[in-house]
């Protein structure tokens, strides 16, 4: 007798850790930690990490809607122009609803067959990029940005099926990702640190 287990598919996303980046002299902004922890086949990788602020969270919005025309997507915490990134309170809560989010995205079929949405969840891809890459302009494909970033994310140990894939994995490994600037060519960014701003316009 042969028993098959079907094992329930799962997404675990929190997004968490607050930081306050300096982008200028003049001007600063808050981004989030997104740990991403699955068992589902939609997934290039089954547990990844990466930082977002919150005009990503908008723009991955917009691209999603656009995608998926008859789908009414969730709102994002409203932008106020009272919100202070000194208040604990309003950090919180804005990252509450941007977990809350990114959990009902999670759950749409449809949605989760967006390569961007992948991009956003476990690369550090500007949305430039993740524009790029997605239409086909880029020399890496959204799997090899996913595994490529997934190589040089220190916090979890890469698998035997990267060591494999030859030296230039090893190579870029070795050197220092802490820029967390955008990626030119074939180098993506990485890191749960924090990433400048300066990739953004």
């Amino acid at each position: 007798l042969i028993f098959i287990m079907h094992l329930q598919e799962f997404v675990t996303v929190l997004v968490r850790d607050p930081r306050t980046q300096k982008e200028d002299s003049w001007h600063s902004y808050i981004d989030y930690e997104i740990f991403i922890h699955t068992n589902s086949m939609c997934f290039t990788r089954k547990t990844s990490c990466v930082r977002r602020r919150f005009r990503e969270f908008v723009w991955l919005r917009q691209r999603l809607q656009s995608n998926a025309v008859l789908i009414q997507l969730p709102e994002l915490p409203s932008k106020t122009p009272f919100f202070n990134m000194n208040n604990p309170h309003h950090v919180d809560h804005r990252r509450q609803g941007l977990q809350e989010f990114l959990e009902k995205i999670l759950q749409d079929a449809l949605l989760l067959s967006d390569s961007r949405l992948h991009l956003f969840l476990q690369t550090q891809l500007s949305p430039e990029d993740m524009e790029a890459c997605v239409s086909g302009q880029t020399k890496y494909s959204v799997a090899d940005a996913i595994h490529k970033f997934a190589s040089l994310n220190r916090r979890f140990p890469v698998e035997d099926e990267e060591r494999k894939k030859g030296k230039n994995d090893a190579d870029s490994d070795s050197e220092s990702s802490s820029s967390g600037l955008g990626p030119s060519g074939d180098s993506i960014s990485c890191g749960c640190k924090a990433s400048p701003a300066s990739e953004e316009s």
